[in-house]
């Protein structure tokens, strides 16, 4: 039996996410480990960001010192917090399984009662550039009330541990604060720090931030291990360390770092950066600022080069659409129909923006949770009133199966692991619970004008497989044209009926086709 020593910064989230570490590592071998606490600079000066304060490393210099000198064997770290240039003599043991990469807002329920009649800015506290610039830009879409009456969403300076953070957000120092949902996920699990957890929890709601628009910082989520490289115990402990890896999660935190560096890589980076393995590909996503410029991007891996028009039209299966040679969906309507459902204790999950009519019926028994299909569905929603929860970022129910279970998001919503209600249409199935149907679908009769124009139709983008059958058997010559689809739902069933068709990472993608 051999006895390893941790290190570890002291702060109670750093503590309890070793701990955990130390209790894998004690049930995968018959060796003792024991944590060592060492000071870091960024955990002592609280009183500055710290993109502000001079040098770098600020939360893993002290750790790689004790390390150097074998004073601990070896070393955890969220692994955001390593810089893109480690030490000489310094390796990389082991990266954990993220399953929640996503940031959060918390803010009072009591104060989400108050935005009908909300006057002056929006404060949210946090001191990381890229939120301070991705919140400013686009927050107020997906809080109540604020976008229609022009109401700004401002930043001011956050520091200290997460218990800290969350003490000042109900100290009404802050509307609302963002934080990692990952650190919060962790204290849940923790024997000590679930308990103050849970009382700092009391009384607050939140918002999952969509990573589509809010992307994390590169490899936030996930544990970096470290080790001294030149260990004399034959390789001992790094195979050891090695149980713990996980290769999904490695191969999405790479794309993310590589691209953190690529952008100049610092604390002082205000670029968000996410990397999630869909099917057997990867897609990424990009927003912030540097230099000056925004940064914008949603993009598939190693996509082939999408097959341009050459003056032939598109056809976008949604209605509405006013762009020059695109024609819209005039054929596949959806009629809601109005319910009024009870709702209350609930979580809800909303497919569409035909499901509202029904949710505004239903608000004297409104839900205790709410979850949209998309960012424009989020974004109505909150238009409507309504506060959201998260979204599904039109990737399919994955990652709402995920917050289900997690351990932060039941001590604010005891009853999220039961199952949902989802506002859909009556032929729908979802692993989430129950279906209420809550729009019909309905072929219209379409004008010759139309049949003519899409005969000029060179590629199509299907919103659902049901448009995609309609219209190929009102519209057999359709076939000929390039099949295109979202990421989501849509995708799983078309591959799941063996049809080809071309994902895209956003619609932006489709419209530069033509």
């Amino acid at each position: 039996m051999k006895t390893f020593k941790i290190g570890t910064r002291g702060s109670l989230l750093a503590v309890t996410q070793s701990t955990l570490i130390k209790n894998q590592l004690e049930q995968l071998s018959q060796d003792k480990f024991e944590l060592v606490l060492i000071k870091t600079q960024g955990d002592e000066i609280t009183s500055k960001p710290l993109w502000q304060l001079e040098g770098k490393d600020f939360f893993t210099k002290e750790l790689d010192e004790a390390l150097l000198k074998e004073e601990v064997d070896f070393v955890i770290h969220s692994y955001k917090d390593l810089g893109s240039e480690r030490p000489q003599g310094i390796q990389l043991a082991a990266v954990t399984e993220r399953r929640f990469a996503h940031d959060i807002l918390l803010i009072p329920q009591a104060l989400i009662n108050k935005l009908q009649n909300w006057e002056g800015d929006f404060n949210v506290g946090t001191s990381s550039p890229r939120r301070i610039v991705n919140l400013s830009a686009e927050l107020k879409n997906y809080i109540p009330h604020l976008s229609q009456r022009n109401i700004s969403v401002k930043t001011q300076m956050l520091r200290g541990n997460v218990n800290t953070r969350i003490k000042k957000l109900k100290e009404g120092q802050y509307h609302a604060i963002t934080l990692a949902l990952a650190g919060l996920e962790r204290l849940a699990h923790g024997e000590k720090s679930r308990i103050e957890l849970a009382e700092l929890l009391e009384g607050l709601n939140y918002f999952v931030l969509p990573q589509s628009i809010f992307p994390s910082a590169a490899s936030q989520g996930a544990l970096g291990i470290e080790m001294k490289a030149d260990r004399s115990d034959d390789g001992y402990l790094a195979t050891l360390l090695s149980h713990l890896n996980h290769p999904v999660t490695i191969e999405e935190v790479t794309r993310e770092r590589k691209a953190f560096k690529e952008y100049g890589g610092g604390c002082h980076l205000a670029v968000g950066i996410h990397v999630k393995k869909v099917g057997d590909t990867f897609l990424h996503v990009h927003a912030g600022e540097v230099d000056g410029k925004t940064i914008k991007l949603r993009k598939l891996e190693n996509q082939s080069t999408l097959n341009r028009m050459n003056g032939k039209k598109l056809f976008v299966g949604l209605p509405h659409i006013e762009r020059e040679g695109i024609l819209n969906d005039q054929y596949v309507a959806k009629v809601p129909k109005v319910q009024n459902l009870n709702l209350a204790n609930q979580h809800v999950f909303v497919t569409s923006r035909y499901t509202l009519p029904t949710l505004k019926a239903s608000i004297q028994n409104s839900p205790q949770g709410l979850w949209a299909a998309g960012t424009k569905t989020a974004e109505q929603l909150a238009q409507n009133g309504f506060w959201i929860n998260g979204c599904a970022d039109s990737l399919g129910t994955a990652d709402l199966k995920n917050f289900q279970h997690s351990s932060v998001l039941k001590m604010m919503h005891a009853n999220i692991s039961h199952d949902w209600t989802v506002l859909t249409h009556p032929e729908a199935t979802s692993d989430l619970g129950k279906v209420i149907g809550c729009y019909d679908r309905e072929n219209k009769a379409v004008s010759e004008k139309f049949t003519q124009e899409l005969k000029d139709v060179g590629a199509c983008f299907w919103t659902s497989i049901y448009q995609y059958h309609a219209y190929l058997e009102k519209f057999p010559f359709l076939n000929q044209a390039q099949h295109y689809c979202g990421l989501g739902k849509t995708w799983q069933e078309f591959k799941a009926a063996g049809i080809s068709i071309n994902p895209l990472a956003n619609m932006q993608e489709f419209y530069e086709l033509k």
